[in-house]
């Protein structure tokens, strides 16, 4: 993101989110910061359409519309599934995306599958993803459930 770019954006959001406390501002300079760049590596074709009054971003991507939830598990608590649910059929979302956020480098992704797992998330998100923010690495989760007939 280019420094002009991200000043306006800035901006935007401390004049949008006056109501919010600068912890809260600076959350979401990061969730937009996060947002740019898993577009630059996931599909530079993808438009935002929102970001600002929720912590689902809306996105258009191959003409669908669809959200995009950051998660990273060293600064902020897991989310309500059921809100997200929720907020995907309000806004007539099509698809559900949770991206897991990491800093250093993720060799074992065990803790990561248990989290899915655990909390359901293979239930409530179309698609789940890891995202290096550092190393611009997305990778995708396929969680299969094991039937035990």
């Amino acid at each position: 993101m280019e420094l002009a770019v991200f000043q306006e954006l800035t901006q935007e959001i401390t004049s949008e989110c006056f109501f919010m406390t600068e912890s809260q501002q600076e959350e979401k300079v990061i969730q937009l910061i996060d947002l740019h760049h898993f577009i630059e590596c996931f599909d530079s074709t993808i438009k935002i359409l929102s970001y600002i009054h929720h912590p689902i971003n809306i996105i258009k991507h191959n003409g669908s519309t669809k959200g995009i939830l950051f998660y990273d598990r060293n600064h902020c608590t897991l989310p309500d599934c059921n809100a997200s649910e929720e907020f995907k059929k309000r806004n007539g979302l099509s698809e559900l995306w949770f991206v897991f956020v990491e800093e250093e480098a993720v060799t074992d992704t065990a803790h990561h599958l248990d989290c899915i797992i655990e909390n359901g998330l293979d239930i409530f998100y179309d698609k789940i993803f890891l995202f290096n923010f550092f190393q611009s690495v997305i990778q995708s989760f396929t969680v299969i459930s094991q039937n035990n007939d």
